[in-house]
């Protein structure tokens, strides 16, 4: 295998297909270089989220971000469905966050506030239900709930259809798909990247990494430094029920074919991705004091995934100040911000230096010598 290219994306993930999906309309040839399923995909562990409440604490421009992506992706859902016929289920009703006592709630809401009060913070409304209110949007809930908040901004879909709808989008737009083929070595040359993978070689004159976990390697080839650990969460699949569940909670949510999810974990376990029964017991019977008729429904199956997560749980965005034309780009928001992967980064990509509004989110604020 040798390929010459313009662009190769590293990680053909939500992150990765996302950016190459932006970008295969810039006349560009691009290549997706992609590890196989023996990888650690963190798509494996999505569930399927649009959210934006919470979205920003400590970083101001990661609420914004968060905020335009959500708003790009009623544009997303109809050009995946426009090009490849694939629904990936959008659905931006709204989502709650759910408490189950009265110090949850008070905790909530002041870090609610405390975020939407930093200086330059882009505000959204975010609404504080009680338990009366609560129970008007959502019919069945336990006695234990006490109240939520609110957001209009947020959704959910269909993750597993958005990676196959933009794998597919990629296809026909003639951008070649490399799987099984994790990169080795990644060498700047005066013409571009050499690129030397499982299955051979590549040269391209932009390299995009976005390989999620094998960032924290594949990174200080190109002078680029991100500090990325495994994450794990944990999943429950419930049978398919009849609709009862009108909007997404941010820790259960019923999908369009009637099949219930609860996700409702983390853990700093490694790249351990086997399951806890412990942790699952604890996510059903939460689950069940939000909603008692869970009680009665069956678990499908169970598994675990590792998230991508930086030090400060934010987004890397950057170009090598040493190997021009290598950046890099990682989250642990897959979902969420494939619009703005799609829309807004992946333009971006093409120019440099990246423009101002990504400063925010350079790997330089971990470098300590920065910070001092």
């Amino acid at each position: 295998m040798t390929h010459d290219v313009d662009t190769a994306i590293v990680g053909g993930g939500l992150v990765g297909a996302a950016i190459a999906f932006g970008l295969r309309g810039l006349g560009r040839r691009l290549a997706v270089l992609d590890e196989g399923d023996n990888a650690f995909r963190a798509a494996r562990g999505n569930f399927g989220l649009i959210w934006v409440q919470g979205k920003g604490q400590d970083l101001a421009a990661y609420g914004a971000w968060t905020q335009s992506s959500a708003r790009a992706w009623p544009e997303l859902a109809r050009e995946l469905l426009s090009l490849t016929g694939i629904d990936v289920a959008l659905a931006q009703p709204g989502g709650i966050h759910v408490c189950l006592t009265q110090d949850e709630l008070d905790a909530r809401v002041e870090r609610l506030r405390a975020m939407l009060a930093q200086e330059g913070f882009e505000r959204y409304d975010v609404d504080i239900l009680d338990r009366s209110a609560l129970a008007q949007r959502l019919p069945g809930l336990g006695p234990d709930v006490v109240g939520g908040t609110y957001c209009a901004l947020d959704g959910h879909c269909n993750p597993l259809r958005l990676l196959r709808a933009m794998h597919t989008a990629l296809a026909y737009s003639d951008v070649r798909y490399l799987p099984d083929a994790p990169v080795r070595t990644l060498e700047h040359r005066d013409d571009g990247f050499a690129i030397q993978t499982a299955r051979g070689a590549l040269r391209a004159r932009q390299v995009v990494l976005a390989a999620g976990l094998g960032n924290a390697r594949l990174a200080p080839m190109v002078g680029l430094h991100t500090p990325v650990v495994p994450n794990q969460g944990q999943l429950i699949a419930l049978e398919r029920v009849r609709p009862f569940l009108p909007l997404p909670l941010e820790t259960i949510r019923q999908t369009d074919d009637g099949t219930v999810l609860v996700g409702d974990a983390q853990a700093d376990r490694g790249c351990d991705d086997a399951v806890s029964t412990g942790v699952l017991s604890a996510m059903a019977a939460r689950a069940i004091q939000v909603f008692p008729a869970l009680r009665d429904v069956r678990m499908v199956r169970a598994w675990a995934a590792l998230r991508v997560m930086t030090p400060d749980g934010h987004p890397i965005y950057a170009q090598s100040p040493s190997c021009p034309g290598a950046f890099v780009a990682t989250c642990h928001s897959g979902v969420t911000l494939a619009a703005a992967h799609a829309y807004l980064l992946a333009p971006a990509l093409t120019g440099a230096p990246l423009p101002p509004s990504m400063a925010p989110f350079t790997d330089r604020r971990f470098d300590v010598r920065q910070a001092a």
